[in-house]
């Protein structure tokens, strides 16, 4: 959906030195996009995965000191903002999840289609890898990730059939996990929803990188640091992301005065407006062109006055 999360930030048009934040840098397309569309911003491009920062780099060098690769998570960006002196920001964007270079590396285990070490990384600097978390989580835990993060219905039978194999021997690469993953699905059930370790695989990539812990503090962090006038464009991949998005983003479209008042009181008007009806999704000219935005959710909302909604989720 790149044409799309271009022009949703197209409140850089009407600001001399805009600047846009890409939170997902990636290999940069997106970046690249809103740098040519928008010639009077700059823009930061975050991404935890080196490789991704370095690649990033080389595609967006013609673009001179217009554009800033940060070694950094999302949820850092106050941080990243206060460090350049930066207060605010005219354009957020997030494409989340794990990006098509990560999936294509097969020797970083994110694929249940390649056989690879289990790591599933997005930093390789980072401690956790998914060889720590498959081989000494309880099985509790493992139930709990299967379950929240993958949306496993026979999440603890998979976490038993895991502890069981890994007490003959460690197991140490995504073919043999995703075999055991297999193995462990009634038969019936193997026939429809596609390969039967893709929920397996998603719980435990979000677990490894803490995706959605980050997430909860990235989103809105990301709306109080926009200026009025801003936007936050959210492309989310699966249920768990899009329904965080939701909820801060709806916190922010509503009012906090109590029901009934003729008029609201100073502080609680809305901050945001919602500019997406619900979830905008791919088109089928899109699904043709990427089969993997099938999922893709987008939601866009523009600040329309101060007021912090990370406050607001905390009371």
């Amino acid at each position: 959906m790149l044409a799309e999360c271009v022009e949703a930030l197209d409140a850089a048009d009407a600001v001399e030195n805009a600047v846009l934040v890409d939170c997902t840098l990636g290999l940069g397309g997106h970046s690249e996009a809103l740098l040519t569309r928008y010639p009077r911003a700059r823009l930061l491009g975050l991404d935890r995965d080196p490789e991704a920062l370095a690649r990033s780099r080389r595609r967006l060098a013609p673009f001179g000191e217009r554009f800033e690769a940060v070694h950094a998570v999302y949820d850092e960006l106050p941080d990243v903002l206060a460090e350049r002196g930066i207060k605010r920001v005219h354009g957020v964007l997030f494409d989340l999840g794990v990006s098509s270079m990560q999936l294509d590396m097969r020797e970083r285990g994110f694929a249940y289609a390649y056989d690879a070490p289990l790591d599933m990384r997005m930093d390789q600097t980072a401690p956790l890898t998914a060889h720590e978390v498959v081989n000494t989580y309880p099985v509790e835990d493992l139930t709990r990730i299967l379950r929240d993060y993958g949306e496993e219905r026979f999440a603890r039978r998979v976490a038993q059939a895991i502890a069981a194999r890994r007490a003959k021997a460690p197991i140490e690469r995504t073919g043999e996990l995703a075999e055991l993953v297999r193995e462990s699905i009634p038969a019936a059930t193997r026939r429809t929803g596609g390969h039967p370790a893709k929920r397996a695989f998603q719980a435990l990539r979000i677990e490894v990188n803490g995706e959605l812990e980050v997430l909860g503090r990235a989103i809105p962090r990301a709306v109080d640091a926009l200026a009025v006038g801003g936007r936050i464009a959210v492309l989310s991949y699966h249920s768990l992301e899009d329904r965080w998005v939701k909820r801060v983003l709806a916190a922010g479209a509503e009012s906090t005065a109590p029901r009934g008042l003729p008029i609201a009181p100073p502080g609680t008007e809305p901050i945001l407006k919602l500019l997406t009806r619900g979830a905008q999704e791919p088109t089928e000219e899109e699904l043709e062109a990427n089969p993997r935005a099938a999922s893709a959710k987008f939601r866009v909302a523009e600040r329309v006055r101060t007021g912090s909604v990370a406050a607001r989720l905390a009371r």
